[in-house]
């Protein structure tokens, strides 16, 4: 958007910015309402998420007319005023949703999820909860409805562009007539940045400042220009209508994919740029966005954003789902409800409300610091587990034993392994021992490196999630990017190049969810997952046929450089066992001892024979075999709970304690390398 480097105009023009306009309260529900169907998972709008686009907008428009009239009229901005406003505005219901969380989460949370709680309301009190999730899952993952405070992402973008925005000004006020080309060009980097690493990095383009900052410029620039021009925000019904076509087809037809923001994020905000350009228009749009009912749910918009959320994912905890669509409804009014009160009984009295600036103040750092002492408390008690009974903690500690200290892994960036992460394992020393596999490496890490400790053996592993530790395979996996699948193609053919070039390592050990390659997909719990994998040159083969040239190959390779090769039989799959669900149902509505025990086991016979392809593949490669099966199954069952506690995370990885129970496995991997 071309901005002319003039001087401002005058004070009373750039006024009808400032004026009351109903529009803009309309187009706030017109934002609001479909990320409020979107998140109840109502049907047919696929792309309601975009409605925090049009937020962003809107707050671009509103701040930025005002900090440019007051830039204008007086030469400076008084920062200690803006951000009282702004308090006044946006941290009461805050505060009030946080307080609502943590009791709630109290009463139904499981600690390592009530954990997570206390790490999202620290990174949202510090406006940095965007750059947090940012660092976790994508917002659009499955487990988005775990993440109570989610939403707070898009705060934190803008408490973000409240501290940016301010002092380009203030550091621009001696230039203020080219501030709006350096707005234009900062706001036009951004876009660019956005739609190149959208495809790149989906993530750090949907929840980092700098790839959104420009959603919100476009607001920015819009009421500057208005303001410079002394526009009447009436030129032609056809903006209107264009802008409502816009921002429908993004509501309609963009989907939660790894395609957004990039590009498709232009449709809402060009779409609201033009409704609020267009905003005195007399037109059939603007008529619809003044009407009282639109207005009003404009004024409750952002305790609605807020209330709406952790209303959905709490729901979601306690109960497994949003249940029936008539349910979703219901909730969808609860919503509204919450919203109107939050709106009437907490915005509206502290906008009001007599506060010196000191006592403002002074109350939110209060409350910010007891919100982080509350957040750090639950983050370093680990979820404060002693609110539950005895009965049900081997489960909750279950969902806690995951997590390893991986601190000595490195990234080399030359080298023939440059790019690959190197995890040594063990004492100190140049390891002779690789281990390499997927993250079934991961959840026997604590067992692994105490045998090499026992075994004063210091040893490498190396490994990716979902990524078959052999030579010659492609993967395509339906929970993975195409840049994820490529990174694991390529740290394989990094890996096979370094052990064919050199002799670094005298013993290998390979250890992955085999039956998951063999097979395509995963079983009970997790058999939504699925992967291919491909090889060149084997189009005619069957994946299990695929995987056992692979092994076969992969083992004979290895063995014919002198190395010792060792694999490790896949722990087995308990379809229906996942601690956090078994904890949750026996902490929410109880289950018989009897039915715990059928969740956590599987007959022998039965897992067996969906391994029967694997197992083949393994006993052909020949490759000396490590089998954990005896320490978890009996003659009739296999059983999450053999050992005598739980020791399954989920349905196939297996916890840091049950890790270091089955240890021994490993000793004859380092009484090799010992000789």
């Amino acid at each position: 958007m071309p901005v002319q480097a003039v001087s401002c105009r005058s004070h009373q023009e750039g006024f009808r910015l400032q004026s009351y306009r109903r529009e803009i309260d309309g187009l706030r529900a017109v934002a609001i309402l479909p990320v409020l169907l979107f998140h109840f998972d109502i049907p047919g709008l696929s792309g309601g998420f975009v409605g925090v686009d049009i937020f962003f907008v809107i707050s671009g428009f509103l701040i930025g007319g005002i900090l440019w009239d007051e830039l204008c009229r007086t030469g400076r901005i008084d920062l200690i005023r803006f951000y009282q406003r702004r308090i006044r505005r946006l941290a009461p219901v805050y505060f009030a949703v946080i307080t609502a969380c943590l009791i709630v989460g109290w009463a139904i949370m499981l600690p390592f999820d009530f954990r997570a709680l206390g790490k999202e309301i620290i990174s949202s009190s510090v406006y940095l909860s965007n750059v947090y999730f940012f660092t976790q899952a994508g917002y659009f993952d499955s487990v988005a409805k775990e993440k109570i405070l989610l939403h707070t992402w898009s705060l934190s973008v803008e408490e973000q562009f409240y501290i940016f925005l301010p002092l380009v000004m203030i550091v621009l006020a001696s230039v203020r007539r080219w501030l709006p080309m350096v707005l234009c060009l900062l706001g036009l980097g951004s876009l660019v940045a956005c739609i190149l690493l959208t495809p790149i990095s989906q993530t750090a383009a949907f929840y980092l400042f700098p790839f959104r900052a420009w959603e919100l410029l476009a607001g920015v620039l819009l009421a500057i220009m208005g303001h410079k021009r002394g526009l009447s925000w009436d030129l032609h019904p056809l903006l209107s209508w264009a802008g409502l076509a816009l921002m429908a087809v993004g509501i309609l037809t963009l989907d939660a994919d790894q395609r957004f923001p990039g590009w498709r994020a232009l449709l809402p905000v060009v779409g609201a740029v033009l409704v609020i350009a267009n905003g005195r228009n007399p037109n059939g749009v603007n008529t619809l966005l003044r009407s009282r009912a639109l207005v009003f749910i404009g004024l409750i918009s952002y305790s609605l954003y807020l209330w709406h959320w952790p209303l959905a994912t709490l729901w979601t905890y306690y109960f497994g789902s949003l249940g029936p669509l008539w349910q979703r409804l219901v909730l969808i009014m609860l919503s509204l409800a919450l919203a109107t009160l939050s709106w009437r009984f907490i915005e509206t009295p502290t906008r009001r409300a007599q506060l010196s600036v000191r006592g403002l103040f002074l109350g939110t750092g209060l409350a910010t610091g007891t919100a982080l002492a509350a957040g750090a408390v639950i983050y370093l008690g680990d979820g404060l587990a002693r609110r539950f009974p005895p009965q049900i903690l081997t489960h909750i500690q279950a969902t806690q034993d995951f997590n390893q200290d991986w601190q000595r892994c490195s990234v080399p960036q030359t080298g023939d392994l440059a790019g690959v992460e190197l995890c040594p394992i063990g004492p100190e020393g140049e390891p002779r021992i690789l281990i390499w596999g997927d993250s079934h490496v991961r959840a026997f890490k604590e067992g692994l490196e105490q045998a090499a400790f026992d075994g004063d053996v210091p040893a490498l592993v190396i490994w990716r999630a979902g990524c078959p530790p052999l030579f010659g395979l492609e993967k395509t996996e339906n929970s993975t990017t195409q840049a994820q699948d490529a990174a694991c193609s390529d740290a394989n053919r990094r890996i096979r190049d370094a052990l064919e070039g050199s002799d670094r390592f005298d013993t290998v050990l390979l250890v992955g969810r085999w039956t998951y390659y063999t097979e395509g997909a995963g079983i009970g719990l997790d058999a939504h997952n699925t992967i291919s994998v491909t090889g060149t040159g084997q189009a005619a083969l069957s994946q299990s046929q695929l995987m056992q040239r692979a092994m076969t190959d992969t083992v004979a390779r290895l063995r014919q450089s002198g190395r010792q090769v060792f694999i490790l039989r896949q722990v087995p799959e308990i379809p229906t066992y996942d601690s956090r669900i078994v904890s949750r149902k026996l902490a929410h509505s109880g289950l018989a001892e009897a039915e715990v025990a059928e969740i956590a086991s599987v007959p022998r016979a039965a897992i067996a024979s969906r391994n029967s392809n694997a197992d083949a593949m393994l006993t052909a490669s020949g490759a000396a075999l490590l089998d954990p099966w005896p320490l978890v199954c009996d003659d009739q069952t296999c059983s999450a709970m053999a050992g005598g506690f739980a020791g399954y995370f989920d349905n196939n990885h297996i916890t840091n304690t049950n890790a270091i129970r089955l240890r021994e496995l490993f000793l004859p991997v380092f009484r090799a390398e010992g000789g």
